[in-house]
């Protein structure tokens, strides 16, 4: 029933801006709004009609999945079947996905329908607007995903040592979530130690921890389609003035964010509270990305948290929150939380040690 619900409110989005007819071929759009999770297909709607095109691989799988779905095979990535429904429903408008269309598909949409006349019209952030605010179900299971990722971060705390290698480490952690129930994971774990935390994706390397140096571990897991994030910095050894005066900036950062960042605030706003705290301490230069993201079906999605992002934050948004201080010759430190909006605030969802 959750799918039917998400399609009356995707009809009165596309009733609002005269769209009468979408094509969606974004994956985790095509899953949000059919329940289907195979890799290949794409999803003609209408005011009245909903389908679901995908190859013999899932035509099975497809049958389960999206049950309120009219299903048909294609044969290739688009071919006769776009354009035989499309006469069929009497459509000679035609809306696609901008950051989801190939402009290989794109063509290959013009070629099918000539000579017949259709106008193809780019759209972007329809169904993603949908997304951003979950409902409790799929709260439900990020929650699930975050204590995925929490046990993780705490196993890593466990059995980090001297002498491991960044390497070692990221698939012990990997290793842990995928016994523990996590799906495929929806990012390649990151661990980064010494001079390699100050860059904020790196790439575990065969680098070999060592006492008194930061050590950044950034992890998600997966639960039944749905991601967590989580970033914790670590030190072995005893820690020194600067490891402690740049981790007490950062927490102190996230912690304002935590607690003042409302419903109603635009991202910009939520940055500028943590950004306000790493600035007055002389770092602000070293805080180079946004604050946070949307988490949900992809680990980057809508809200974005930063110094241009004007979206709303509003409750039922679940989002990250994530500064970082970076030095290029020395380190980073970077603590992240999952954390949904409720009643006006924040909730954090991450348990794990700070």
């Amino acid at each position: 029933m959750r799918y039917l619900k998400r399609l009356e409110k995707l009809r009165s989005t596309l009733a609002e801006k005269n769209i009468p007819a979408l094509l969606v071929s974004q994956p985790e759009n095509r899953a949000y709004l059919s329940g289907f999770l195979g890799s290949s297909g794409y999803l003609l709607i209408t005011a009245t009609t909903q389908i679901l095109a995908t190859d013999f691989r899932y035509i099975e799988q497809a049958k389960e999945q999206a049950p309120s779905y009219v299903l048909l095979e294609c044969k290739g990535k688009l071919d006769r079947w776009l354009v035989e429904c499309l006469i069929e429903l009497k459509q000679t408008e035609l809306f696609f996905e901008t950051d989801a269309l190939t402009y290989d598909d794109y063509s290959q949409i013009k070629t099918l329908f000539e000579p017949q006349e259709l106008t193809l019209k780019p759209i972007n952030g329809l169904v993603e607007n949908l997304r951003m605010i979950k409902e409790i179900e799929e709260i439900a299971l990020i929650e699930k995903a975050v204590s995925i990722s929490d046990n993780a971060i705490e196993h890593a705390a466990e059995i980090i040592r001297t002498g491991m290698s960044e390497i070692e480490l990221a698939w012990e952690i990997e290793k842990y979530m995928r016994e523990n129930g996590s799906q495929p994971i929806p990012f390649a774990v990151i661990v980064a130690a010494g001079k390699n935390s100050a860059l904020p994706h790196h790439r575990p390397s065969s680098y070999r921890i060592k006492e008194q140096e930061p050590i950044i571990i950034d992890i998600g897991a997966n639960w039944q389609g749905y991601s967590s994030d989580i970033t914790r910095t670590f030190c072995l050894g005893k820690r020194d003035e600067k490891f402690n005066q740049i981790y007490a900036v950062v927490l102190q950062a996230q912690a304002a964010a935590i607690e003042k960042v409302r419903h109603g605030m635009s991202g910009t706003e939520a940055d500028n509270i943590a950004r306000t705290v790493i600035e007055t301490a002389g770092y602000g230069s070293q805080f180079g990305h946004g604050l946070g993201h949307g988490i949900g079906l992809a680990i980057h999605e809508g809200p974005r948290l930063g110094i241009s992002a004007q979206n709303q934050l509003c409750d039922g948004m679940v989002f990250t929150i994530e500064p970082g201080i970076y030095l290029p010759d020395w380190g980073g430190i970077r603590i992240e939380d999952s954390v949904v909006m409720e009643s006006g605030k924040i909730r954090t969802l991450s348990t794990a040690k700070k």
